[in-house]
């Protein structure tokens, strides 16, 4: 899908015809669209193509005509009803007075300029554009790590009432979206170096204090990633522990039962036996098997009752 925006009155317009200035925006492009916008500004067909593929990683490419800037931006999916978080390469091209913007799925990074709720967008100035696109993708990055907290404490909660197996399952997802968070993170954090160094593009006296405050927001980003990253490792070994301490009752209450229904189990069997019942204890007394019976509850009452005072029970 081709999309073209030009800036008016501080406004996103959408138009029908590439203009100077204007930006153009590529979503989950087919490759007939890609071709045609590689055809008519004259880049490279890889080039365009590099942001649709998943693995390509962060980086910037200085060429002649055009320069690549690709980062990663987050991404969400439903997953078993609940939200699982990555990243994705988002590609930003500047040629020709013309802003092009390629990804393989609608984000909030560009919903964010598309359905303007960005203010004072200027399509016209480009490396401003382009900071105010890195400085939307860092506060998404902070927004979702909040969430990703949230959901961890949520989980943290039901320690004490009814932790699952599911609840580990569910660290482990959040646990994975933090090392595709602190990964991108990383690899922009290079790339807006590298571009807070790059003199080529002219630059609004204005965009040297946006960039300030990109490069403050992806470092606090990466710090919120390594920080909620150390907490879920805490909470995942604290659920593992609570998991196990339940299994461990468990087995100590089977443990304890098993010790105390031995005690009927071996007096019933040694009177069973298919023996003479001369010499046997009570075997000739009236009142023989009631008592055997009581001595039995009475042997089952004291063990249960050592098992309580040791905590085993």
């Amino acid at each position: 899908m081709i999309n073209i925006f030009s800036s008016d009155n501080n406004q996103l317009v959408e138009k029908n015809d590439i203009s100077d200035g204007c930006w153009i925006s590529l979503i989950s492009p087919t490759n007939e669209e890609v071709q045609s916008i590689s055809s008519k500004l004259k880049i490279d067909l890889a080039t365009l193509k590099a942001a649709l593929d998943e693995e390509e990683a962060a980086r910037l490419e200085v060429e002649e005509d055009y320069t690549l800037i690709l980062v990663d931006i987050p991404s969400e999916t439903v997953k078993d009803g609940n939200i699982s978080y990555s990243t994705i390469p988002l590609g930003i091209i500047l040629c020709d007075n013309v802003l092009i913007t390629i990804c393989t799925e609608e984000n909030k990074v560009l919903n964010a300029f598309r359905y303007q709720t960005v203010r004072n967008v200027n399509t016209k100035k480009r490396m401003r554009f382009v900071y105010q696109m890195l400085y939307r993708t860092a506060m998404i990055y902070q927004s979702n790590l909040r969430t990703i907290d949230k959901r961890r404490k949520q989980i943290e909660e039901r320690v004490k009432t009814d932790t699952k197996n599911d609840d580990l399952i569910e660290l482990h997802e959040l646990e994975s979206a933090m090392v595709y968070f602190a990964t991108s993170l990383q690899a922009n954090h290079v790339v807006i170096d590298r571009l807070s160094r790059y003199k080529r593009i002219e630059q609004y006296p204005e965009d040297q204090e946006l960039l300030e405050d990109v490069i403050v927001e992806i470092h606090q980003a990466i710090e919120m990633t390594a920080i909620y990253r150390d907490i879920i490792n805490g909470t995942r070994e604290l659920l593992s522990t609570v998991i196990n301490n339940k299994m461990n009752d468990v087995m100590k209450v089977l443990t304890s039962i098993t010790l105390v229904m031995a005690i009927p189990t071996i007096i019933s069997g040694i009177y069973g036996m298919n023996v003479s019942s001369t010499g046997m204890p009570l075997s000739t007394t009236p009142h023989g098997f009631g008592i055997i019976c009581g001595v039995m509850w009475i042997l089952c009452l004291i063990t249960l009752y050592f098992l309580r005072r040791k905590k085993l029970l």
